[in-house]
């Protein structure tokens, strides 16, 4: 029997978790886009970029735990609120500083500010959405990753070429303050929202979850760490989202030494790159949604989706093969709009196996173990690039690179689908 769907606000809230992830992703990118006219203004190696990266990727790490939990306690709408404040006065002061150190220490406030950004969204998911519709909500709000890194690569250029790279991060910068205003405005959890109808709050909570559970005591982030649940959380993040930052601080540096792309002006390629990860964040979400809706259990719709994801990826191994630009973006595409339909369900599994007071802090410890695995590889890309660049031949360190993309979702598969044989609900494993 079809419920009663009366009433939509609950996509207005994801519309609002969809714009806060451009702008994170806006505020991210843009310093891989300004990195050929900062490294010659800063003398930069490519061995000093990436220790910035590195440190930017340690911030978010610690960022990740501490808002996890925090937003926990404190519920999505005020924890959301500080994120985007703290990660947007970082944006700005971008434009103020002098020097290499001084990038260290801004890009650091960023990622302790943006590392908010996930366990605040999947949270509000949680509370707006029911499990057969959470994995398209988040692959339409993740898809913001998709689309700031779209923008970003047509945008920046423009301001730089316009203003200057200082106005760039400045005027990014301010997006965070317009969309808070809207936040403040439009979000509230569903048992406290007055716009939403009893029809779409009966809806919302169709999966017999309790509607108070936002103010439930939050679980340890300690017990959590003891759960096999949990580690199925880290090691999706863990293996994978050091390819997702690879692609995102490098592929502009790729092209421009591989395939000699101006960067100072709007690259349709690196536009075609990042619009491809859209359809794969939503197509992610849309496939596991649309299985669980023909009957399947949750966790083998989205299993099912992250295997056919790590199958999408390989081909990223035959770039080095590639001697024309549009095959290179066409193989690429596939690779980083796979990734997106694997990010899009990971994070949904946290919410369908987690109760509501447990989801910003899971996903907070699961994105610190990515977020550490982010920034051990910038040290390996930089290493490799540097060696590679000092003997002729760079192209042959984004070779091994890619390979290393191409292999690390299938090690990361195998190991979820030993981690969840047998697994226990998680509150019967509390007990225990």
């Amino acid at each position: 029997m079809k419920q009663a769907t009366n009433g939509n606000y609950r996509w207005v809230i994801c519309a609002l978790l969809f714009f806060a992830t451009t702008i994170n992703y806006i505020d991210r990118q843009i310093l891989g886009l300004l990195k050929p006219t900062l490294e010659v203004e800063f003398h930069w190696t490519e061995t000093d970029y990436a220790n910035i990266v590195m440190v930017f990727a340690g911030c978010y790490a610690l960022g990740y735990i501490v808002f996890g939990n925090i937003i926990d306690k404190i519920g999505s709408k005020l924890g959301y609120s500080i994120s985007i404040i703290i990660w947007s006065i970082a944006a700005v002061l971008h434009a103020f500083v002098k020097g290499t150190m001084g990038f260290g220490a801004v890009r650091a406030l960023l990622g302790l500010g943006e590392a908010g950004n996930f366990p605040a969204a999947v949270k509000a998911t949680a509370e707006w959405f029911p499990k057969r519709e959470r994995a398209l909500a988040t692959g339409i709000f993740n898809s913001g990753t998709s689309i700031g890194a779209v923008v970003a690569p047509i945008m920046v250029p423009w301001l730089l070429g316009s203003y200057g790279w200082q106005e760039a991060f400045l005027i990014t910068g301010a997006l965070g303050f317009i969309w808070l205003i809207f936040w403040w405005l439009f979000y509230e959890v569903p048992s406290r929202h007055k716009k939403i109808s009893q029809e779409e709050f009966t809806y919302i909570h169709s999966d017999n979850e309790s509607a108070g559970q936002e103010n439930a005591k939050p679980i340890k982030w300690t017990v959590l760490l003891g759960l096999k649940q949990t580690w199925v959380f880290i090691i999706g993040k863990l293996l994978t989202d050091p390819i997702w930052w690879f692609f995102l601080f490098w592929l502009p540096s790729y092209f421009a030494t591989t395939f000699s792309l101006d960067l100072k002006k709007p690259s349709l390629q690196l536009a075609i790159v990042y619009t491809a990860t859209t359809f794969g964040s939503i197509g992610g979400g849309y496939l596991s949604s649309l299985l669980i809706k023909k009957g399947w259990a949750p966790l083998k719709a989205r299993k099912t989706t992250l295997l056919i994801v790590a199958f999408a990826v390989l081909p990223i191994i035959l770039a080095k093969f590639a001697t024309d630009v549009w095959v290179a973006v066409g193989i690429i595409s596939i690779a980083t709009a796979a990734h997106q339909a694997w990010s899009a369900n990971i994070f949904t599994i946290v919410s369908d196996i987690f109760p509501k007071r447990a989801v910003s802090s899971v996903v907070g410890i699961g994105g610190m173990a990515g977020s550490i695995g982010s920034t051990l590889f910038p040290l390996v890309v930089g290493a490799l690039l540097d060696h590679y660049k000092e003997v002729g031949n760079i192209g042959a360190g984004y070779n091994i690179l890619f390979v290393i993309c191409g292999l690390a979702y299938f090690v990361a598969w195998l190991i979820i689908h030993f981690l969840t044989s047998n697994m226990k609900p998680v509150e019967e494993a509390l007990k225990n």
